[in-house]
């Protein structure tokens, strides 16, 4: 998809009519059901004129344009991408442009692949091309014959910049694709001279009915990127699968083999409860089935946090592959072959609590256009009115459908130090009438603090013992830090003890998209597992899915403790989601939202309440600090 589609020459007479913007920006809301901000339009408004300058300058003005082309199957969007041919070959050569209107950029301490741009970090614009062009060349039909190439062009950036951009391609991937400023491609130089630089040398207007092809392709994972995936998951043990997680993976593959056979339509449902190894499982079916080199299956996560961390973990390949599901489904899907494995269904924005439909839209259009479905699913970790489905809502869908279906319980979990009794306690815990013995268990470190500076210590003390810990809270302060620090100390905490009242203060996890945020600060996909988050605050929308060795958890006064059990305070709660529900209606949302942050820790937890009832009632069911832990 794209917002322009058209000859070079069509797009340059009209970039300068604003009704062309205009236009552009409908599209945009069209496409991708929101509006263009404010910094993307002036983006558009002031890197197209010169890039179109620069191209009628080169005479190519006949070659085919898009504008803002997104990547099939995914939510990344390439600046522009140009469609031509050379004579006297088949190929079909598509040129990918990444726009800079930067002023600025500095190294990054993590490498040469990101970059500081002001406040933000960045990927190197020369990896970010080289991005675009491998997966184009993974995902276009072979029979397109398409060549691939990639250039970034920074149109108002000085000269020295320039060079030291260049210098830091080094000699690995990214040295590939060139970097253009102004003295380039300055519009005065032979036009055969810009062409090449534009890596456009000897193209020629791509048939009409080749641009179609392209446009309309079904986009599929190449045979080679099936197998480097395979490789990728079958090496890695964190996917290594053993008792009911083994079952479980058989009873997909029989739902998977008989689809094989002509008989489509499967809805396969694993549930289980935190640490069961839903994740593991869902990776190794994606590995498994990338062995078929006419596979096309799907990875999908609503959370981009686990989203991005599988991305990761499995390698730069595996995007289209492991991908974000918000409300738009992924494209070239197949109904006869294709495979979608949705990891934590319980987070899919399915409408759940205000939907007048009998079955969530969205699950059964995406199995309307899948052959296996496979759900992976906590309804326990439900924690938003518009978000999740049930078993046995999936199992009414399934006949409704005429879609065989399929339930595998996961009754063994592998976090908490495989402690059954710990998560047993939990749920004892946080039920609405809060009935839990007074913890007495081995095997699992949990404790009550007496105030946050005792967690932050408690946390500290791992991370210098070289374990990973993290401190969550409930959403109960404000949210005001921006993106990329310098973070504000949101979350600001009150108490009182013998020797006076005491403040402790720390922000938010950054609410940033990329890898690093900057001065040390993950971006919030990686909080959980990179240096620097043990220093902010995750949420639940954060911590979800992931793990860590110890688990520090601040309930806030969203719910506290009666003699009538939990009572739960909407109003005190700053999730815009959550905080004009009713109590009764919250109560749910809040119970599963301190489960998740309770469940993260494999090692141990300490909780503490700031509301002063709560924390007296956990004095009576947990153990104190332990005398070995420092003050």
């Amino acid at each position: 998809m794209h917002i322009f589609g058209g000859t070079v020459a069509q797009a340059a007479a009209r970039i300068a009519d604003p009704a062309f913007i205009t236009e552009c920006a409908h599209r945009f809301r069209t496409i991708h059901g929101r509006s263009p901000g404010e910094a993307e339009v002036r983006s558009w408004e002031n890197s197209w004129p010169p890039l179109l300058r620069v191209l009628s300058a080169a005479e190519l003005s006949e070659l085919h344009l898009l504008l803002e082309y997104e990547l099939p199957g995914t939510s990344q969007r390439v600046d522009a991408l140009l469609l031509g041919h050379r004579p006297r070959t088949e190929s079909l050569v598509a040129v990918a442009v990444e726009l800079k209107q930067w002023q600025y950029a500095a190294p990054h301490g993590t490498g040469p692949g990101m970059l500081n741009v002001g406040k933000r970090e960045v990927l190197h614009p020369a990896r970010q091309v080289g991005g675009y062009v491998n997966y184009l060349t993974e995902w276009v039909p072979p029979e397109l014959h398409l060549d691939v190439e990639g250039l970034a062009y920074l149109h108002a950036v000085p000269s020295d910049l320039i060079d030291g951009l260049r210098g830091l391609q080094g000699t690995g991937p990214s040295a590939a694709y060139s970097i253009l400023g102004p003295d380039d491609v300055a519009p005065d130089a032979p036009s055969h001279l810009l062409a090449e630089r534009l890596h456009c040398g000897g193209l020629r207007p791509a048939a009409p009915q080749r641009v179609t092809a392209f446009l309309e392709a079904r986009h599929r994972p190449s045979p080679k990127l099936l197998a480097r995936v395979a490789d990728v998951i079958g090496g890695h043990e964190t996917f290594r699968l053993i008792g009911e997680q083994d079952k479980a993976r058989q009873r997909i593959n029989s739902a998977i083999d008989a689809a094989r056979q002509g008989h489509r339509g499967h809805i396969v449902v694993v549930t289980g409860g935190p640490g069961t190894g839903k994740t593991a499982i869902a990776t190794r079916v994606l590995g498994d089935l990338c062995r078929d080199s006419g596979a096309n299956p799907r990875l999908l996560s609503p959370t981009g946090t686990l989203s991005r961390q599988l991305g990761r973990a499995v390698g730069e390949s595996a995007r289209g592959l492991i991908a974000t599901l918000t409300t738009r489904l992924p494209e070239e899907l197949d109904k006869d072959t294709s495979v979608v494995l949705l990891d934590e269904a319980h987070r899919a924005r399915t409408g759940q609590g205000w939907r007048t439909t009998p079955f969530p839209k969205l699950l059964t259009d995406l199995m309307t256009r899948c052959a296996v479905l496979v759900l992976f699913l906590d309804e326990g970790q439900i924690v938003r009115p518009g978000e999740g489905t049930t078993k046995d809502e999936l199992r009414r869908m399934a006949s409704q459908q005429g879609c065989t279906f399929a339930h595998v319980d996961l009754p063994t979990q592998f976090r908490c130090s495989g402690s059954r009794p710990y998560l047993d306690w939990v749920d004892a815990l946080l039920s609405p009438e809060a009935r839990p013995p007074r913890w007495n268990g081995d095997g699992y470190d949990l404790a009550l603090a007496d105030n946050p500076a005792q967690l932050e210590e408690w946390v500290a003390d791992h991370i210098r013992h070289g374990r990973s810990a993290r401190i969550t809270a409930g959403y109960c302060w404000p949210w005001d830090s921006p993106d990329v620090p310098p973070l504000l100390p949101d979350v600001s905490i009150t108490w009182q003890d013998a020797s006076g009242e005491h403040l402790w203060e720390r922000p938010w996890n950054s609410r940033a998209d990329m890898v690093v945020a900057g001065d040390g600060v993950p971006g919030r996909a990686f909080w959980a597992t990179d240096e620097g988050g043990q220093q902010q605050v995750g949420c639940v929308y954060t911590a979800q899915g992931m793990e860590y060795d110890y688990s520090a958890v601040i309930l806030g006064r969203d719910l506290t403790w009666t003699a009538q059990g939990w009572r739960a305070q909407p109003g005190e709660s700053h999730d815009p989601a959550t905080n004009r529900l009713s109590p009764q209606q919250y109560l749910r949302y809040a119970l599963n939202i301190y489960r998740v942050l309770a469940t993260r820790g494999t090692r141990g937890t300490r909780l503490y309440s700031t509301d002063p009832a709560t924390q007296a009632f956990l004095r009576t069911v947990l153990p104190g600090r332990p005398h070995n832990e420092s003050n």
